[in-house]
């Protein structure tokens, strides 16, 4: 049997992920990203073609649940992750220039673009439809980028199982509270600050944020022809096994991959060393391994399949 997905009822899950971190060259160090009012992040938002839905904050972050997955802004650090049709790119330049002007940070440290390959390329807008056109927007703005195409395969958890998805779509009375915690994501970092949404007619979002910039954000598209969840964190770990083996009891993925990016000095790069096995998770069988080093970073990809 051939399942035929049309532009009318399909939904791309596959994120598109920005990062940039800034800093100041009169060394201001009471220059603060956040003070930059909600109606200059709505107006930046508008070229993506998202909307905020909630926030959440604690001393060190401000965390945003969005119509498109979320924001999380930090005193000298923006993320931005955007799924469907959404033109993250088109965000760049503005982005820059905000902070330079509102917040006197003028120095770009470092600018981090990502995604996995999408399911129907075609129905993003001329920005997003292939690798070298994102590139070249980036090399306008970047000197000495660079641009790298890892691993064969294009989602990150993948053919969900079914009973799970059930839990995200949206029936009369059910909350994003409540699907947070029968599907168990409470759980996955227990005390951590929970923000989550749950869409009509299907559909989830959830922002956890914890104490010195920490969180972790889920993002679910269940639908069973293209069933699709993403999980991300900067919580440091030396190994990352346990955490991951938690998240992927709870969705039950036929297939995954997994990303770890670190910087050299981090307690994350230690999870690249012979002390961390990541060449089987019980069920899955490790088809795909790469191991990057770049100026500073190490990236480690790999993809599993049951």
């Amino acid at each position: 049997m051939v399942e035929v997905m049309n532009g009318d009822d399909f939904f791309e899950g596959t994120e598109k992920l920005l990062e940039v971190w800034f800093s100041s060259s009169n060394q201001n160090d009471k220059a603060d990203i956040r003070v930059i009012s909600r109606n200059e992040w709505d107006n930046l938002l508008d070229l993506v073609h998202c909307k905020i839905i909630s926030k959440k904050s604690n001393s060190e972050m401000d965390s945003y649940i969005l119509s498109e997955s979320s924001m999380f802004i930090s005193r000298n650090r923006v993320i931005l992750k955007t799924c469907g049709t959404t033109t993250l790119l088109k965000a760049l330049k503005p982005l820059l220039k905000l902070i330079k002007d509102q917040c006197s940070m003028d120095i770009v440290q470092d600018i981090f673009y990502s995604r996995k390959n999408f399911e129907r390329p075609e129905l993003q807008d001329k920005v997003h439809q292939s690798f070298d056109d994102e590139t070249r927007i980036l090399d306008e703005l970047v000197e000495d980028g660079a641009a790298y195409a890892l691993g064969s395969d294009h989602l990150l958890m993948t053919e969900l199982d079914q009973d799970v998805m059930q839990i995200f779509f949206s029936t009369s009375g059910k909350t994003g509270k409540e699907a947070t915690m029968k599907s168990g994501i409470d759980q996955i970092i227990p005390g951590a600050t929970i923000d989550e949404f749950l869409f009509e007619p299907c559909g989830y979002s959830m922002n956890a944020i914890m104490p010195d910039s920490k969180y972790f954000t889920i993002h679910i598209t269940p639908e069973k022809n293209f069933s699709y969840v993403s999980f991300e964190s900067n919580v440091p770990q030396r190994c990352y096994k346990e955490l991951l083996s938690k998240v992927l009891d709870l969705f039950r993925p036929v297939r995954f991959v997994m990303t770890v990016f670190a910087n050299e000095a981090s307690l994350a790069s230690q999870t690249l060393s012979e002390n961390c096995n990541y060449d089987n998770f019980e069920g899955y069988k490790r088809s795909d391994k790469q191991l990057c080093h770049f100026k500073n970073y190490y990236l480690f990809y790999a993809h599993f399949k049951k």
